[in-house]
């Protein structure tokens, strides 16, 4: 029998060096809170000793039952912790008699003073609470983990065809619970091209696209997002766009990043460029006033500057944007070859400003575009428009829904994900709730 202990910083990664090391029959013998995290005690051909009670071989159903079973019952012991103290007084005065003129009132005492001293039980409670919250914390991860693997396997049996799908999903980059939800469209066919090509077709109509390009519409458009998703660049394509087709004279630019060196310069240049007046908004300055000359301009382009979240000055620029004079249409440009968290991260510092969809960048980089797609679809972004290369304005172009699944087809993994993998990402699905798709 071979033992070993495996530290990571939570239950999750716990488990996968687990299995990394000693493979899928490894048997959680021990677990435990250390500093900084938690510490796995794993056995690889374990049998309980003789001088152990035995237990029955069940099946890991009725097992996962069983955990699930003691964290109902941890979970009820907690919150029935904090009534136990108005029930004790209650049964100490239960047997006191009453008399007619006393009133029906819980009666009260008073006592004897005692000397101040510190009360070590209180502290000792809270530790005891901190832990079953730990251990409560623990089995439910590791619960997750194991439905996780035992949906997977059970998928991989009775519904070969679907775990086939999955796989195939997974390979573009798609999330777990976007590829339950087109799963669930197609349940009802079982020849395998008939099936991906309505997984496809499901796909391209739920990504939403501009009714009319934002450059048609006109308004104020802001470019906004973290450092390096391409925003300049961005901005660039789209005024020379305009004024290729309609000319310089209803277009302006203006700045607002004083933070990035160089920013302006290249803004500066590009409207000599270009003959298109630019406005440089310092941070303090009222973005309504400095707009205020350029009301009369069928377009006007706000470049911003890429902060980070925990910036002040990035709250400051994105109140400026939602402003109720400005009016502003705020596009969230997401570079494809960024990481899932990056993405996710980004959307959710600069939803503040109010979103009116995204711009995707570097599409001639990526090696991966279901992670954007589903972020994209997730938070109901439209696509407003796409860029895959460094001239301008050429390599701008509206966005093709169903062009858009090619291209996330053609550059997916070409790799299989791994059985762990698929499990992880079973596991996720536990704790999300499916979403109503059409």
């Amino acid at each position: 029998m071979q033992v070993k202990r495996f530290f990571a910083a939570d239950m999750r990664q716990a488990m996968k060096l687990v299995r990394d090391e000693l493979g899928a029959d490894a048997a959680i013998i021990g677990n435990r809170r250390i500093a900084g995290g938690v510490e796995l005690t794993a056995a690889l051909d374990y049998t309980p000793s003789a001088l152990a009670p035995r237990v029955p071989n069940m099946e890991l159903e009725d097992e996962l039952r069983k955990t699930a079973s003691r964290i109902v019952s941890a979970q009820a012991e907690l919150s029935m912790r904090g009534d136990s103290d108005a029930s004790t007084n209650r049964q100490l005065f239960a047997g006191l008699p009453l008399t007619a003129a006393e009133p029906l009132v819980e009666p009260t005492f008073i006592e004897p003073p005692r000397p101040a001293a510190p009360a070590p039980a209180a502290a000792v409670d809270q530790r005891v609470v901190d832990s079953m919250r730990f251990e409560l914390n623990g089995l439910r991860e590791l619960l997750e983990v194991q439905l996780g693997s035992l949906a997977w396997t059970q998928l991989q049996g009775s519904k070969p065809h679907q775990a086939n799908l999955w796989r195939r999903l997974q390979r573009i980059g798609l999330s777990g619970p976007l590829s339950r939800d087109l799963l669930a469209l197609t349940t009802e066919i079982e020849e395998p091209r008939q099936a991906w090509r309505m997984l496809l077709a499901h796909l391209a109509r739920m990504i939403a696209t501009p009714e009319i390009e934002p450059l048609e519409e006109g308004g104020v458009i802001a470019m906004v997002g973290p450092a390096g998703m391409g925003k300049t660049t961005t901005l660039a394509k789209l005024a020379a766009r305009y004024v290729l087709k309609y000319g310089a004279n209803n277009i302006a630019l203006v700045s607002m990043d004083s933070y990035r060196i160089g920013a302006q310069e290249q803004l500066k240049t590009l409207g000599r460029i270009l003959n298109v007046p630019v406005t440089h908004v310092d941070p303090g300055q009222s973005l309504a006033n400095a707009l205020d000359p350029l009301l009369r301009k069928r377009v006007v382009l706000i470049d911003t500057a890429g902060l980070q979240a925990s910036d002040p000055a990035l709250r400051l620029q994105l109140e400026s944007l939602a402003g109720r004079g400005i009016k502003s249409k705020n596009y969230l440009v997401l570079a494809t070859t960024s990481q899932k968290q990056v993405l996710t991260a980004a959307y959710h510092s600069y939803k503040r400003c109010g979103l009116a969809g995204c711009i995707l960048t570097k599409l001639d980089e990526t090696a991966s575009l279901g992670e954007v797609l589903s972020l994209a679809i997730s938070h109901e972004l439209p696509v407003a428009y796409l860029t895959d290369g460094p001239r301008i304005p050429d390599d701008l172009h509206l966005p093709r829904r169903h062009q858009l699944v090619s291209r996330a087809v053609s550059v997916q993994m070409q790799e299989e994900p791994s059985e762990e993998a698929m499990a992880d990402m079973f596991a996720d699905l536990y704790h999300k709730p499916a979403k109503r798709v059409g």
